[in-house]
């Protein structure tokens, strides 16, 4: 497993050694073992699944403490942009946002640390998205960011008419009116 640093505290982008033969491909996603070794010691207890359509926007969410969710994210196929937003008030990127394309393409993961809001964006045809997590859903510590909040100017890359949000995600607040609650 290979792992690229982001300029953001612990935001780990994982690439993993990808075997290919005329059968197909096999790769190990999750290993308790060489994740230890990289010094990731998150205890995965849930694991996430969706399937969405090009343009939908699923974010940006995360859980406040104590019941914050570090999450290992990828695509099982298609193509997201997923962008996390810093919620760490201790941090310098505090407010900043990152993304990254991931595919079943290219079967990177992306390990976003508890703390940061997360969602993405369907840019193929059709995405299935499986992400781990290392703390319970829990309803009454759910929140969010409104996807399109000025002061992040998240480029979504997609065209404003292709773009489909659930109504719950459209009344979430902007950052400075969120009720996160991360040092």
């Amino acid at each position: 497993m290979k792992v690229e640093k982001t300029s953001f505290e612990d935001l780990l982008v994982l690439s993993p050694a990808v075997f290919n033969d005329n059968r197909g491909y096999f790769f190990e996603s999750y290993n308790k073992n060489s994740f230890a070794q990289l010094g990731i010691s998150a205890q995965w207890v849930q694991d996430n699944q969706s399937h969405s359509l090009r343009g939908v926007i699923r974010g940006l969410h995360f859980q406040k403490a104590p019941h914050a969710q570090t999450k290992l994210v990828r695509v099982l196929q298609g193509e997201i942009l997923d962008v996390v937003v810093d919620l760490r008030k201790s941090q310098p990127t505090y407010g900043k946002a990152y993304s990254i394309i991931l595919s079943s393409e290219n079967k990177m993961q992306l390990l976003v640390p508890k703390g940061f809001a997360h969602g993405f964006s369907v840019l193929s045809e059709a995405a299935d998205v499986m992400y781990k997590c290392d703390a319970f859903y829990s309803k009454e510590s759910e929140s969010g960011i409104l996807y399109n909040d000025p002061s992040l100017a998240i480029d979504w890359k997609l065209s404003p008419q292709d773009i489909n949000v659930s109504e719950k995600d459209l009344i979430l607040p902007s950052l400075a009116q969120t009720d996160a609650n991360f040092q």
